[in-house]
């Protein structure tokens, strides 16, 4: 099964992402417009995934487990999209991160 994906640039800078990492990966830094619903808890948090007419950008660090998410979510019928590149990617084409103390990647 191919796995839909979008890139960076293909973004705008206001996307509305969910990002499945862990919440000190979170913490550290994630996209402004981001929803945070770690990959674990997906299954049991589909009522908070963002509602949207176009795609769901699912996004974690390089793409490993958003690629998983996305490939569960299609399964169950959602429009989602894995980010190339994860927010490493995001934080090096100079998209805004925002986070609780200084904001950086992990």
């Amino acid at each position: 099964m191919s796995i839909p994906t979008t890139t960076v640039s293909e973004l705008p800078d206001d996307a509305v992402m969910v990002d499945v990492r862990e919440a000190d990966e979170w913490a550290a830094g994630h996209a402004p417009n981001a929803v945070h619903i770690p990959l674990g808890e997906l299954p049991g948090r589909l009522g908070e995934l963002p509602e949207s007419d176009d795609t769901v950008g699912i996004v974690c660090r390089m793409g490993g487990r958003s690629a998983r998410a996305v490939q569960w979510l299609v399964m169950q019928g959602y429009d989602v999209a894995n980010v190339e590149g994860g927010m490493l990617e995001w934080e090096r084409a100079g998209k805004a991160v925002v986070a609780d103390g200084d904001a950086r990647i992990i």
